[in-house]
């Protein structure tokens, strides 16, 4: 083989790897993409974090005064 083949079979070479990494970042900003668009429209809003807390609020005042009740018949 002469020295010409050679290096245009590894600019080929390297030009291949270059199109499989760009592929591949390309593929992976895409999934990306969708992964950041299902997060926003699956987060949740700032009225359903209040509700939420509400009612753990209450769960928790309700073992309160539960606790307080068996401490006081001591």
């Amino acid at each position: 083989m002469e020295m010409a083949n050679l290096i245009d079979i590894l600019l080929g070479i390297i030009v291949a790897g270059g199109a499989w990494w760009a592929n591949n970042i390309s593929t992976e900003t895409k999934r990306l993409e969708i992964l950041l668009n299902r997060t926003r429209e699956d987060y949740a809003t700032r009225n359903e974090l209040k509700d939420d807390m509400d009612r753990v609020m209450e769960a928790l005042h309700r073992v309160e005064d539960k606790l307080d009740k068996i401490l006081s018949n001591r």
